[in-house]
């Protein structure tokens, strides 16, 4: 879903290459994956390492509010620090809907509907303000703090829904990686088909969020609960390693690109 339009004009203060990678293949993949990550390395800091939910909010809120201090003092995309950024606001975005639902026994009902309508006026804000909600031109201060408050608030969204339709709708951990997953496929198609190019890609965003969540907790789980057993340690392992290898690649083509021009 690259073919999102590009704004025309830049309102805000601080003008700076785009901050946000192109929408490919790899995009979606490592997407997923930072969802997934999200989902199994809370679980693993706070159950297996036992470090208890109060001290990985606050571990992972410290790290996010580095890596996005990072983000926003970059001037052009930088791969490693963009996909850091999101692999913690994954993280902490499940953390997130985790303390509403576990913490304060807030409906998982009350969570998405909250978090959908913050989603939503988020966005109203956004096109009020910048009239586009294109991702092809995140070039000023104000256009990526709203983009990364879109993105946390996603990630909360995607794992309230989530938890909602496996958990408490009883769909369970395969059906709802089925599911989801027949979503994002529908949104692709409805994209290809010349579907608003700006809907159909943050449909899809959020859509990957409570599929990454299934599909972590289809992995981590146990088989009497549903799962396949393969535990939170390995499944962020691997997941990490996948988004280290892709971000690393992306970061080294565009080392290469940057010294090729400066040769010229």
């Amino acid at each position: 879903m690259s073919a999102i339009q590009t704004s025309k004009s830049s309102h805000g203060i601080g003008k700076m290459l785009n901050k946000v990678p192109e929408v490919t293949l790899a995009f979606w993949v490592i997407k997923i994956m930072s969802t997934t990550v999200g989902e199994t390395v809370a679980d693993f800091l706070a159950v297996n390492i036992g470090w208890g939910q109060g001290i990985t909010r606050v571990v992972m809120g410290v790290l996010l509010t580095i890596a996005l201090f990072w983000q926003f003092r970059t001037r052009r995309f930088t791969p490693w620090i963009y996909w850091l950024t999101v692999v913690l606001v994954s993280v902490v975005g499940t953390q997130i809907t985790d303390l509403l639902t576990d913490g304060l026994g807030i409906s998982l009902y009350i969570s998405t509907t909250a978090f959908a309508i913050l989603l939503s006026a988020i966005f109203a804000i956004w096109y009020r303000v910048e009239h586009s909600l294109s991702i092809h031109e995140i070039s000023t201060r104000r256009r990526e703090g709203f983009y990364w408050a879109a993105i946390l608030c996603t990630f909360a969204l995607g794992t309230a829904a989530g938890d909602l339709a496996t958990e408490a709708l009883g769909l369970g951990f395969t059906n709802g990686v089925i599911a989801f997953g027949i979503l994002i496929a529908l949104a692709y198609i409805a994209f290809r088909a010349d579907a608003n190019a700006v809907l159909t890609f943050w449909i899809a965003y959020i859509l990957t969020r409570p599929f990454g969540a299934a599909l972590g907790d289809l992995l981590t789980q146990s088989p009497s609960y549903g799962g396949l057993g393969v535990g939170a340690m390995w499944t962020s392992a691997i997941f990490l390693t996948i988004i280290v290898f892709l971000a690393g690649a992306a970061q080294l083509n565009m080392s290469k690109k940057q010294s090729q021009r400066i040769k010229r």
